[in-house]
């Protein structure tokens, strides 16, 4: 009788060893993307939602196909693929978490898909405050300045941003109040931490049109890949942004693949000088990889945190922007993402367990 009751201890220890192994091994993860999603009106703090016109399949995605609305923002990396026609404008809600911008996203932010998007805001159509790349899709990006007095307005507003796989951008800002300056695409250091040295331009076999009274493309440099200026003539990245051949940032900057036909009445622009065709990106793909999907149960939307604001500050020579911390918001339902310091305690405690496990067995 004692060799039975020993085997079933035995056992017992076994199955909660086994438990033990496929809660580390086999649990939820928690893909890293955004904390929290603003559409529509309302915030959700969880993927597995969805409504007309968009669906939340996970935390690093949103899926748009004919969304027309609200504006969008998300605190966190945010991959975004459009289907059909979709739109995004300015909130003017008094307690709008997201303000003067159509699309902001404290992260890496990728568009990509067969669709199209237009985004339009007062002081920025889209804003991300890390890298912007624009993959396949066509966007059209549009600030009007309505309201906004000494700073910059832009239709994309970013740390650094890519154009490939042939992606069609078109970007423009408008300035009418004084003081304000005005540009298609303005690069500037916002919390990306690499400095103005990252505030950098990569066109891909693609195409981008920008436009502003001070300048088409403020960066501190770029690359073209299997691309070429059409406009400005003898166009080149200086350290300030797109200049023309004397030297002047260019308000109107267009970008087109190589051997492409140029639009009526253009003659056609150079090569950018350490820019050839062929030549690699030096710019980072924060995008690489497919998102994960992972639906969730579907959360109560609750009401956006109090108002926030997109601050630029800047002159004609220099691209500088006043870090924007997130305000905070309201207490969320979502788990912590995985990190290093998480799988290294379940190695460790996977490591423990099968030191010790064996060693209980056998006293039983």
């Amino acid at each position: 009788m004692f060799a039975a009751e020993s085997h079933t201890s035995r056992h017992h220890i076994a199955i909660a060893a086994m438990a033990c192994l496929c809660v580390l091994l086999g649990g939820p993860s928690y893909a890293a993307g955004a904390e929290s999603l603003i559409i529509a009106g309302a915030t959700y703090y969880g993927p597995g939602v969805s409504g007309p016109g968009w669906t939340w399949t996970d935390a690093g995605h949103l899926e748009l196909d004919g969304y027309a609305g609200d504006a969008i923002g998300a605190d966190g990396d945010l991959v975004v693929t459009l289907s059909g026609r979709n739109s995004v404008v300015e909130s003017h809600a008094p307690d709008a978490d997201i303000t003067q911008c159509g699309m902001e996203v404290w992260g890496d932010l990728t568009l990509r898909g067969t669709g199209s998007l237009a985004a339009s805001g007062s002081q920025c159509a889209i804003h991300a405050s890390q890298a912007l790349v624009v993959d396949g899709c066509a966007v059209d990006a549009r600030a009007d300045g309505a309201n906004v007095t000494g700073e910059a307005v832009a239709g994309v507003i970013a740390a650094r941003m890519a154009v490939r796989g042939g992606g069609r951008v078109v970007a423009v800002g408008a300035a009418p109040a004084a003081g304000a300056q005005a540009f298609g695409v303005y690069l500037q250091d916002a919390g990306a931490g690499d400095g103005s040295a990252g505030c950098r331009l990569s066109v891909d076999a693609s195409w981008l049109d920008a436009t502003g009274a001070d300048g088409g493309v403020a960066c501190t440099g770029g690359s073209l890949v299997s691309a070429r200026f059409v406009a400005p003539a003898g166009g080149a990245f200086s350290a300030d942004g797109v200049v023309d051949a004397g030297g002047a940032l260019a308000p109107h900057v267009v970008v087109e693949p190589e051997g492409a036909t140029p639009p009526a009445g253009e003659t056609g622009g150079r090569d950018v000088p350490g820019g050839e065709a062929g030549e690699p990106s030096t710019d980072a793909d924060p995008a690489a990889g497919e998102p994960t999907t992972g639906p969730s149960a579907n959360p109560a939307p609750k009401p956006a945190a109090a108002s926030t604001k997109t601050t630029t500050t800047v002159t004609k020579t220099t691209v500088a922007k006043a870090s924007k911390p997130k305000t905070a918001t309201a207490a969320s339902t979502s788990l912590p993402k995985t990190s290093d310091n998480n799988m290294i305690a379940a190695s460790l405690t996977l490591f423990i367990l099968g030191t010790v496990l064996p060693a209980a067995v056998y006293r039983c």
